[in-house]
């Protein structure tokens, strides 16, 4: 009878850990390109989603810590390309390469070295047989430019593989706009792909254009109509180093008036459209995404504990030590 009870705990537990997580990740603006657009970036990470190839999906084995997903503008010609946790966070492939503070050179080197070990597909080496120019950099080592900040609710199996087969099946050419087709676009729609009409533009705050921010909003707005999604957040931090630090992530609006460049000609030019804008922003558009977030838990995501089998069925002692999230 002992035994029959264990075996029907570690079915259960199986069961519950085929179920997995999709989470929006709003990304912080950075650099000269983050001073110009102050959105940032928005892609998708997924627990129980790997991939044999950038292009091509998979359910994830035992073991496998799930990929972020994003849509890129001039990467091979592609829409959309997939890469594991752990390298799209830090260009590595384990967690004890995952360097303590940082540098330009250092996060150079490491962006190389993973790009000639696994991306020269989508980034060859250029005439000299160097490191290329180009965006294929933002697909690995994100967190060494940026802080992150994740908004996660709960997928099914049956949701992920309909996903996969989604996004294997339909053609992946690239087909960037800034304002109907962005990464912000393509997060709004993968989320959706799960949760129906979750994530809404914002006509007013953001005059049309789909916004990292406006996604992580109209998310949490959601969860809070539909509190069976079970909205959970957390941050990942932007690496120690002497690397510029990345800036708060803002919608239009919010760029408008916010950044000098850009209030101080409009309120001398038209006084009223500025505060126009203002009441805009002020009913519409804010949010803070660092309210209530967590230490992204890392550890627990690229190795996630084992459910050990009970000595009465093994022969063996039961696991210890397992950390949790």
């Amino acid at each position: 009878m002992r035994n029959k009870v264990w075996v029907l705990i570690f079915a259960l537990t199986a069961f519950a850990q085929a179920h997995g997580n999709i989470a929006l990740l709003l990304e912080e603006p950075y650099g000269r390109l983050g001073s110009v657009d102050p959105t940032g970036h928005s892609a998708v990470y997924l627990t129980q989603v790997c991939a044999d190839s950038p292009t091509h999906l998979r359910r994830c084995q035992p073991g496998e810590a799930g990929v972020v997903i994003s849509r890129y503008h001039r990467i091979a010609g592609y829409d959309w390309l997939a890469i594991p946790l752990l390298p799209y966070l830090y260009a590595v492939d384990s967690l004890q390469q995952i360097p303590q503070s940082v540098d330009a050179k250092t996060v150079a080197r490491l962006r190389d070295e993973y790009r000639r070990a696994h991306l020269l597909a989508l980034a060859p080496d250029d005439a000299n047989g160097h490191a290329p120019q180009g965006d294929w950099t933002q697909l690995v080592g994100s967190a060494y430019d940026r802080k992150l900040y994740g908004f996660e609710i709960e997928t099914t199996p049956e949701q992920d593989d309909a996903f996969i087969q989604h996004f294997n099946d339909s053609k992946n050419r690239s087909h960037y706009s800034l304002f109907l087709a962005n990464c912000a676009d393509f997060a709004r729609t993968a989320i959706n792909f799960y949760q129906p009409h979750a994530i809404r533009r914002n006509f007013l705050a953001d005059v049309g254009i789909t916004t990292p921010k406006q996604d992580a909003k109209s998310l949490v707005s959601y969860s809070h109509r539909h509190p069976i999604v079970e909205l959970s957040t957390f941050q990942i931090p932007q690496v120690p180093g002497s690397i510029e630090r990345s800036r708060p992530a803002h919608g239009v609006a919010e760029a408008l008036l916010k950044t000098k460049k850009y209030v101080v000609p409009l309120a001398i030019l038209s006084p009223a459209v500025t505060g126009s804008i203002a009441v805009v922003y002020f009913t519409e558009g804010r949010f803070n995404p660092r309210r209530n977030t967590a230490v992204f838990d890392l550890v627990h995501a690229v190795q996630p504990p084992v459910t050990a089998m009970p000595s009465a069925m093994t022969g063996s002692n039961p696991a210890k030590g397992l950390t949790t999230r």
